[in-house]
């Protein structure tokens, strides 16, 4: 990949959900791939998050979701994003999701979304093909 920075990503826990371990797990992979990732840590509002990603200037967000609340959280964060002017910014995640939710969230302009086990590999390279597709910077 031949881009003048590395790729940003705010890696959240988005309301009371307080297991972290996927969150930071992924933290790690991303930025073992060559990532910059900042982790916000938990208990977050939408609200925080879209303000870091933009005061951060990321190219994706990754919201780590298993309280069972994604079909709350994901719209207000989709909806704050454009509200901001971040419709070039990646709003992907994972957690416990069930496939009709994943595909109600993907079309309201969220993207891929992972269940627990998914290969790192799998997350990193969707989200280095998003952003070379996106954000050619």
């Amino acid at each position: 990949m031949n881009t003048a920075r590395p790729i940003r990503v705010l890696v959240a826990k988005v309301g009371l959900d307080g297991h972290d371990r996927g969150a930071k797990v992924i933290a790690t992979a991303l930025r073992d791939a060559g990532m910059e990732v900042i982790y916000t840590g938990l208990r977050q509002t939408p609200e925080m998050v879209v303000t870091a990603a933009l005061q951060e200037d990321v190219d994706a967000i990754g919201i780590s979701i298993l309280s069972g609340a994604h079909m709350t959280v994901f719209p207000k964060v989709i909806g704050l994003m454009k509200e901001k002017g971040l419709e070039d910014v990646l709003l992907t995640g994972g957690g416990i999701i069930p496939e009709a939710d994943m595909n109600t969230l993907h079309e309201l302009g969220v993207g891929k979304l992972f269940a627990p086990g998914s290969p790192m590999q799998d997350i990193v390279t969707y989200i280095r093909e998003w952003v070379q597709e996106k954000r050619p910077f």
